[in-house]
């Protein structure tokens, strides 16, 4: 039978619903941002955020099924993002869900945000099994290869920033606006890529671990070499470090991709998350897919970000193979998607970080 499923997303600053048929149509997504609330203060704050969520997620997915044309009634069930992420607002989408489910006696799916961005090639375009997925956003990047719904296996990730961050970090150090990815790509479009030396950390190592806390570091010591020996950035030198660093992160993550291809022997790799975005990373990416012979896949825009849509489809995913929760479903702040891992970043009183 068909399936209509509500996805509900809300583990870091957006407020997301969504409706989706299981065919793969997105019947509706809506995403209400937060970025001017936490505009002064150079990212995201945790509380407000929380309190952001709590406010708006009840109209959000009105709006969703409004836009979807649909009512509760239409519903086969109700996905919501169960972690990881900051744990108010995980814990502001999983109670909204669950009163949805008890006032409607709907089927609740605990999905894991990560699974939503691994599962969305299958969304926008219905691949098969297995194929490597780069998830690279602001608080994650890793290699999985996705054999199935549930079937993750990790190959490599970062041992410490996610290359979002280091582009929120950077634009900050350098006074740019932020989110720090589009601010530091339209820098980095009037700047030499070539013009500041910056290293290309783990490339001398085997494997598919990257680190970007380094190279964030190297931009600091640029920087401030420059305002003492010139009393100030140059909106030049600015540029070219926007530039310099943009590049470095391109040539780590193309070299780590092809390496993830030959332990992954897939036929295609797919990119997803926030930084998929960036037009220099995405065509590195393309061109190692090129070289290596495999398709190259990356969702519109829309769905490479935080979404409700991608919930709702790892929702009917999990629903498919008969995954229902209960009123005890937890927010979790951290939620490894390959539980066979060792921890990338170590563990603690929460759980494995990554």
């Amino acid at each position: 039978m068909p399936l209509t499923v509500l996805g509900i997303e809300s583990s870091c600053d957006d407020t997301a619903a969504a409706v989706v048929a299981d065919e793969g149509r997105v019947l509706s997504s809506v995403v209400f941002g937060q970025a001017a609330l936490h505009a002064d203060f150079g990212g995201v704050v945790p509380e407000i955020a929380a309190r952001a969520h709590a406010e708006r997620l009840d109209l959000c997915v009105e709006a969703a099924l409004e836009q979807a044309g649909v009512t509760l009634r239409d519903l086969d069930a109700i996905a919501v993002t169960a972690g990881p992420g900051l744990i108010g607002g995980v814990m502001a989408g999983v109670m909204l869900a669950k009163g949805l489910a008890a006032g409607t006696g709907l089927p609740l799916v605990g999905v894991n945000h990560l699974a939503g961005h691994a599962l969305t090639p299958r969304l926008t375009d219905g691949i098969g099994f297995p194929y490597l997925m780069l998830l690279v956003s602001g608080g994650h990047c890793q290699f999985l290869r996705v054999s199935g719904p549930e079937a993750f296996t990790r190959l490599g990730g970062t041992i410490d920033d996610a290359p979002g961050e280091a582009f929120d970090k950077v634009a900050k150090l350098l006074g740019l606006p932020q989110p720090g990815g589009p601010s530091v790509e339209a820098e980095a479009a009037k700047g030499d890529p070539a013009a500041v030396p910056l290293p290309r950390p783990l490339l001398d190592r085997p494997g598919c671990d990257m680190s970007f806390s380094g190279l964030k570091t190297a931009v600091l010591r640029v920087r401030d070499q420059a305002v003492a020996a010139e009393g100030g950035l140059r909106e030049t030198l600015r540029a070219d470090i926007c530039a310099s660093f943009q590049q470095a992160v391109a040539e780590v993550l193309a070299e780590k991709t092809r390496r993830a291809l030959v332990q992954a022997d897939v036929p295609v790799v797919a990119v997803a998350g926030g930084v998929a975005a960036n037009r220099t990373i995405r065509a590195a990416l393309e061109q190692v897919a090129e070289e290596a012979g495999v398709r190259f896949l990356a969702p519109p825009l829309a769905l490479c970000t935080d979404n409700a849509a991608m919930i709702a489809w790892a929702g009917i995913e999990r629903f498919r193979l008969g995954h229902r929760d209960g009123m005890d479903l937890a927010a979790r702040p951290r939620w490894p998607l390959d539980q066979s891992a060792a921890p990338m970043l170590g563990a603690g009183k929460r759980g494995a970080k990554a």
